[in-house]
C-alpha cells in the first residue's frame, strides 16, 4: 500500500516559513507543530527570504518596458505588412491589365 503525500497550500507554507523566519521557535519544535521535515521548512524558508527583495521593485515600471517593447514589435509588424500589401497591389496591377 502506498502513503499519500501531505501536501499544503500556499498559504500555509507561508505562514510556517513565517515562524521560521521569526525565530520564536525552533526549528525542531515547528517541525513537531506542523509535522513537516526540517528540510522542507528550510527551504520554503529560503524561498521566503529570495522572493522578499521583488516586493518591492518598481512594478509599473517594469509593465511599462515590457508595454514598449509589444509596442515597438507591433510596429514592426505593421511596417511588414504594409510592404507585403504594396508589392502584392503592384503585382495585382500588372495582372489586370
Amino acid at each position: 500500500m502506498s502513503v499519500k503525500r501531505k501536501s499544503y497550500s500556499a498559504s500555509e507554507k507561508a505562514r510556517i516559513a513565517l515562524e521560521a523566519i521569526k525565530g520564536d521557535l525552533t526549528t525542531a519544535e515547528i517541525t513537531a507543530k506542523y509535522d513537516v521535515h526540517t528540510t522542507q521548512i528550510n527551504q520554503w524558508k529560503r524561498q521566503v527570504l529570495d522572493s522578499l527583495p521583488d516586493l518591492f521593485t518598481d512594478k509599473t515600471k517594469m509593465l511599462q518596458v515590457d508595454y514598449e517593447s509589444q509596442l515597438e514589435e507591433l510596429y514592426q509588424q505593421i511596417g511588414r505588412l504594409k510592404v507585403e500589401n504594396d508589392f502584392l497591389k503592384k503585382k495585382c496591377d500588372k495582372f489586370r491589365g
